[in-house]
């Protein structure tokens, strides 16, 4: 079975989700959020979040950080405006309506790249990876908090016969993992992720580093003499 979800049914969505959002995942998703922050921290500076969707977690970051956010949905992002507006977020230079497999920063314009409980319901993870670490600077981290299907057991089983069913919120609960390490293999420019479990492991957090070109050219000169 496919794993691929189209951008209409995520915009579709999202769009019925923007109005409820906050009141249905507030709560839910609070741990995740602050261990995704607290990470994002330890590095600070210019930090864009991927699915910021309605900015539920802009007030937590620190002013002294600068942040931009991009969405897929229209809806989504005007809750993440008028949030902005009503609390007074300086520290927010902008939230854009954007393809996250196309998006459209120049290399290496941030230290951070956050995405939030989205890496797993984009229409093209691989690509969206391909382009936070494209936009991020060598040396800073792309730091994702989601939860991740099963390897195994029961769970496993049933997230792959709900998956058909979870297309239709805009979901894909089978994600697991692999296919994030597999990436990072594929990619060649960020280390492998690391990864802990958040939430007495109702999530994970999973953090890559981007390499440097010294770094990039010395892994490829191992791999060279190894063949």
């Amino acid at each position: 079975m496919t794993t691929d979800l189209d951008r209409a049914t995520v915009e579709e969505a999202y769009a019925r989700w923007a109005p409820v959002y906050d009141v249905v995942f507030g709560a839910v998703f609070e741990a995740g959020r602050k261990a995704a922050t607290k990470a994002a921290e330890k590095i600070g500076g210019r930090i864009l979040e991927f699915g910021v969707g309605t900015g539920i977690a802009l007030p937590n970051y620190k002013r002294s950080n600068r942040f931009v956010g991009v969405d897929i949905s229209e809806p989504m992002l005007q809750k993440a405006r008028e949030r902005v507006k009503k609390e007074g977020l300086p520290h927010v230079e902008g939230l854009v309506l954007m393809d996250g497999a196309h998006m459209g920063f120049a290399d290496n314009s941030f230290d951070v790249v956050m995405a939030q409980f989205v890496i797993t319901v984009v229409p093209q993870p691989e690509e969206t990876l391909d382009e936070m670490a494209r936009v991020l600077k060598p040396g800073g981290e792309i730091i994702l908090v989601n939860h991740l299907g099963a390897e195994d057991g029961p769970r496993a089983v049933f997230e792959k016969w709900f998956a058909r069913k979870a297309r239709k919120l805009g979901w894909r609960p089978e994600f697991q993992f692999a296919r994030l390490r597999n990436w990072a293999v594929r990619n060649g420019t960020v280390d492998l992720p690391i990864k802990r479990d958040v939430a007495l492991g109702m999530y994970t957090l999973v953090r890559f580093r981007k390499r440097t070109q010294a770094e990039i050219a010395s892994a490829s000169e191992s791999v060279a003499l190894a063949g």
